[in-house]
């Protein structure tokens, strides 16, 4: 069997809600904190992740995210190898995501 590749997401090149079910692995303090989360979101802190994996389909797409990107990609890696077969990191967390808003905020308008 071939290993799962867990794929980088921008969060330029973020799927829609409707493609992919969004797992934030943070806590719940961080979930609601300065950096919010993303629509759609569940909260299931990396902790609870095993609990809460076992009642998950390991074919449905799920894109894992926390702050910085290092625990959603422990996360991530913890279920391909218990099967789960489509697997999206948001590269840099919601730190990207909020820098990538400030950004698109501050670009110069035509």
């Amino acid at each position: 069997m071939s290993p799962v590749s867990i794929h980088a997401v921008r969060p330029s090149a973020l799927p829609p809600a409707t493609a992919v079910r969004r797992i934030d692995v943070r806590e719940p303090a961080e979930f609601e904190g300065p950096l919010g989360h993303l629509p759609e979101a569940e909260l299931v802190p990396l902790d609870s992740l095993p609990a809460t994996a076992v009642s998950w389909s390991p074919s449905e797409p799920l894109l894992l995210i926390c702050r910085s990107g290092n625990r959603s990609l422990k996360a991530a890696r913890w279920l391909a190898e218990r099967g789960f077969l489509q697997l999206y990191n948001l590269e840099g967390g919601m730190l990207a995501v909020r820098e990538a808003e400030r950004a698109q905020d501050g670009a110069p308008r035509a």
